[in-house]
């Protein structure tokens, strides 16, 4: 997808009047397009990172609206097809729907993390949760120690936390 421009929009569209997770997609996104850039990713893959950083708590309305929860497993049942349909609508080819959609049902998944693309993702996006989270200092340890696996995340963390 050459325009990232065009699925924030209908990202911030589709979150209307809820700024939090306007800017918890945003954030997640510029950890992960710079964890993708430093780690040296191919274009393609790079292009899912993004695109699923922009589209993976997509889930969150609908889960909220059918279980009155945001929890991480109704996300991931709830998300991929509400991210089909805006993918599809922006004539994303289906081979990245497909991977997009794969990605947002196991982002809450942190055991058995075999591929960049998920591993970036789900640090990203833990970055962004520690801080919105207000996680101790031993919790962020912890996730250093048993999620983290890039060099760049890692470093990024790190400076962030000054550990």
């Amino acid at each position: 997808m050459n325009n990232k421009g065009q699925l924030i929009e209908k990202m911030i569209a589709y979150y209307a009047g809820d700024a939090r997770r306007i800017n918890h997609f945003l954030k997640v996104y510029g950890f992960a397009k710079a964890i993708g850039e430093m780690e040296g990713l191919d274009a393609y893959t790079q292009d899912i990172v993004e695109i699923a950083a922009l589209t993976h708590d997509i889930g969150i309305k609908q889960s909220e609206i059918k279980y009155g929860s945001s929890a991480g497993q109704y996300q991931q049942a709830e998300g991929p097809p509400e991210a089909e349909k805006m993918l599809s609508r922006l004539g994303v080819d289906r081979p990245v729907i497909d991977r997009v959609c794969w990605l947002i049902a196991h982002h809450h998944t942190y055991t058995d993390i075999r591929d960049m693309d998920h591993q970036i993702l789900v640090e990203a996006d833990f970055l962004v949760n520690i801080h919105e989270d207000d996680m101790s200092p031993d919790a962020i340890r912890s996730v250093h120690d048993k999620v983290f696996k890039t060099e760049s995340g890692k470093e990024i963390l790190r400076a962030l936390y000054q550990f």
